[in-house]
């Protein structure tokens, strides 16, 4: 298996930039990740107005993948993510849900042992590791690693874990994937503007499916199928994505949309991912045990 090592960095997705690793469909990566600060904060005394904030939200990539072909999409299964020792959280002044509460940043540093995040000596959290940035290059112009959009980028979405696949759209020959800002927990919403910051590898499988056409990242677990989306307001992200899977739905299984829309209204779930970032992000998860009745698959 190759790697691909976090000196190879990207802070937008874009159409034109080259390559840092050209692999073949269905090959498997095992790729290294800086933290979204760039690795900056180590202690206690690194402080955030300090660092350089030109370096933040790096992806590593991007990965150019052979067959990959506008119109099409780019299948990426989460295989493996691992986690360095140590994490940083933080807040400050207009960042987040409560940032008119603040006048200064604050970071809060934990360890990471024995599968859980040491928050403090009374509280242990149980790990869920995730990938926050992780998309392909946009249609337009280039969007930095900082914002979600149809091309992935920022979703900070704790469903994007280990033995998740996502689907993405393809604009650019090779897809031109990445992926960073690794966390090792975080609650869905990202309220602060930060989960549990950490560097590691994440290991993925990239595969080309020319003949697949997504509007929006899809998602995919054991259990369930889902659209991901972002949008200026939640209930606009919301509504696409919601909308995105009924068309989808329907047009590869023929069944009625009122009759989807009523389904779904009972076994489908609007989970938000993130409402901090210039996007915000929702999912629309549908269980596979009621898509499978319509003969539904990806």
């Amino acid at each position: 298996m190759r790697e691909l090592s976090d000196e190879k960095t990207l802070f937008a997705f874009a159409r034109d930039l080259e390559p840092a690793m050209t692999v073949e469909s269905g090959e498997t990566v095992r790729i290294r990740t800086k933290d979204c600060f760039g690795n900056q904060i180590r202690a206690a005394e690194d402080v955030l107005d300090e660092i350089d904030w030109d370096a933040i939200n790096p992806a590593t990539g991007p990965i150019y993948v052979q067959g990959a072909q506008p119109g099409g999409a780019l299948k990426v299964e989460i295989l493996d993510i691992e986690l360095d020792g140590q994490a940083v959280s933080c807040t400050g002044k207009d960042e987040g849900v409560c940032g008119d509460m603040f006048e200064a940043w604050s970071t809060h540093l934990c360890a990471i042992e024995d599968g859980k995040l040491i928050w403090n000596d009374n509280l242990s959290i149980p790990l869920n590791p995730m990938i926050g940035v992780i998309g392909v290059a946009p249609a337009g112009e280039p969007v930095n690693c900082g914002t979600p959009g149809s091309h992935g980028g920022n979703m900070d979405n704790t469903a994007i874990t280990t033995g998740a696949k996502l689907y993405f759209p393809v604009a650019a020959e090779g897809a031109l994937f990445g992926c960073g800002d690794m966390h090792a927990t975080m609650g869905d919403g990202e309220v602060s503007v930060s989960g549990a910051e950490v560097a590691g590898w994440a290991t993925v499988r990239l595969t080309a499916l020319p003949e697949m056409q997504v509007k929006n990242p899809l998602i995919e677990n054991e259990t369930q199928i889902g659209v991901i989306a972002s949008a200026e307001t939640l209930d606009e992200a919301a509504s696409i994505a919601v909308h995105d899977m009924v068309e989808l739905v329907s047009a590869k299984t023929g069944a009625a949309k009122d009759e989807l829309v009523m389904l779904f209204s009972l076994v489908a779930d609007v989970k938000v991912c993130q409402m901090v970032d210039p996007e915000k992000t929702v999912r629309f998860m549908v269980p596979k045990y009621a898509l499978e009745t319509y003969g539904f698959a990806l």
